[in-house]
């Protein structure tokens, strides 16, 4: 079982910077992957950036260059640092982990969900 908690949404002009964050507990020994997804109103939740466990990081095409995810495994948090903040950047945002469970399946776990809103 895994709990994750993430924070540090807000409002931000266009332009602007946010650092998300994700605190993870729990047993961590089995993660496939880790990342953000977003989900604005009307619209479905896609990702934003993940870590692939041994296989490097994956961003989507609209915040290559203005996001970056990371990680600081002694304290088990998770971030996205957001950079030049455009208002198609409003939403919901949501830390994941993909799991391993015991017998073998895969389990996604979900932060609760932090807003981020860009004004023009």
């Amino acid at each position: 079982q895994l709990q994750l908690v993430d924070s540090g949404g807000g409002l931000v002009q266009a332009g602007g910077s946010l650092t998300l964050s994700c605190a993870v507990s729990g047993n961590r020994v089995n993660i496939n992957a880790q990342g953000w997804f977003r989900q604005a109103p009307g619209k479905q939740r896609e990702l934003v950036a993940s870590i692939i466990t041994g296989g490097g990081t994956k961003y989507a095409d609209s915040v290559k260059g203005r996001f970056t995810i990371s990680r600081d495994n002694a304290k088990n948090i998770m971030y996205l640092q957001m950079s030049s903040l455009k208002p198609e950047d409003t939403a919901v945002y949501y830390c994941n982990i993909e799991n391993w469970e015991l017998g073998g399946a895969l389990r996604d776990y979900w932060g609760q969900g932090t807003q981020v809103t860009v004004s023009s």
